[in-house]
C-alpha cells in the first residue's frame, strides 16, 4: 500500500516535471488590430484559423483604422495591423512600425450609398446627381475624413460634382461601422459605407453603388507589427490569403488581391 508520505513525494515529482516541460507551455494568442469593416468576416477567419493551426483564439481589437495606426504608433501591442486603406499602413511603415516583408494587400471591396431597409429613396449614382434634394432636412452619415470610408466617400462626391451641395448636411461617424448605424437606426436618410457593411446590416439597403472611378481604390493591407515576437503573425496573415481564408472573405463580399 502507498504510503501517505509517498504520495506526496510522487505528487510534487508529476507537479514539478509538468511545470519544466516545454510541450505543456501554451502559446500567446494573436492580437489583431482590424478595420472597423472587417468585424463580421474576421471574427469567423479569426475562429477557422484557430481551428486550423490549433492555436488560441485570436484576441482582436476593431477601430477605425486610423486610430489603430495611431495606438500602435503610441506603443500598444499588437502583433497584425490590417487597415482598410494604404494611407495608415504607409504611414507606419515610414516609421518602421511594421515589417516590410511581411506586407500585403489582401482584400477590396466597394463603396456604397444606403438607407433604412423602408426607405422609397430612389438614386442612379451619376455626376451632378440631386443627392441634396434626396437627402431633404437629413442630413448624410459619413465617416470621419481621417476614417478611410469617410476619405472614400469625400472623395468620390467630390468627383461626382455633388460635395458642395452636401458637405453641411453630413453627420459623421467615429469609424464605418457608427456611421451604418446612423442609417440603420433611421437616424439618417442616406449613408456612405462600404457595400459589406451594409450586407452584414438587415435594418439597411444599397441603393446604389460608387463608380470605381470616382475614388481611389479600396485597399486592405496586412502586415507584422515590427514589435511583435508572436511566430503566428505571419502564418496567420498567409492563411488569410489561402484558399480558405479567401473564400470566408468572399462569402461577405470581399475580393481576394493577388
Amino acid at each position: 500500500m502507498i504510503t501517505r508520505r509517498l504520495l506526496r513525494v510522487l505528487l510534487t515529482f508529476t507537479l514539478v516535471l509538468g511545470l519544466g516541460h516545454p510541450a505543456l507551455a501554451q502559446p500567446a494568442p494573436l492580437t489583431v488590430f482590424a478595420a472597423a469593416s472587417l468585424k463580421n468576416v474576421l471574427d469567423d477567419a479569426a475562429a477557422a484559423y484557430a481551428k486550423d493551426s490549433g492555436t488560441p483564439p485570436a484576441r482582436i481589437n476593431y477601430a477605425a483604422s486610423s486610430v489603430l495606426a495611431k495606438q500602435i504608433e503610441q506603443g500598444a501591442p499588437a502583433d497584425v495591423f490590417l487597415s482598410a486603406d494604404t494611407r495608415w499602413m504607409d504611414d507606419l511603415a515610414s516609421k518602421g512600425l511594421i515589417k516590410a516583408a511581411s506586407r500585403k494587400d489582401l482584400f477590396t471591396n466597394h463603396l456604397a450609398l444606403v438607407a433604412p431597409k423602408a426607405s422609397a429613396i430612389r438614386l442612379t449614382i451619376k455626376p451632378g446627381f440631386d443627392l441634396a434634394a434626396a437627402l431633404g432636412t437629413g442630413r448624410l452619415a459619413m465617416a470621419g475624413p481621417e476614417v478611410p470610408a469617410g476619405r472614400y466617400g469625400q472623395e468620390a462626391l467630390t468627383a461626382l460634382g455633388v460635395w458642395d451641395s452636401i458637405k453641411n448636411k453630413t453627420a459623421r461617424g467615429e469609424n464605418v461601422r457608427a456611421t451604418l448605424q446612423f442609417v440603420a437606426r433611421g437616424e439618417a436618410p442616406l449613408g456612405v459605407v462600404y457595400d459589406t457593411d451594409a450586407l452584414s446590416e438587415p435594418a439597411v439597403k444599397i441603393v446604389g453603388l460608387f463608380p470605381e472611378g470616382s475614388h481611389p481604390k479600396i485597399v486592405y493591407p496586412g502586415a507584422v507589427v515590427a514589435a511583435s515576437t508572436n511566430p503566428a503573425a505571419a502564418p496567420f496573415l498567409a492563411w488569410l490569403q489561402s484558399a480558405k481564408g479567401e473564400a470566408i472573405f468572399k462569402r461577405y463580399g470581399f475580393f481576394a488581391l493577388k
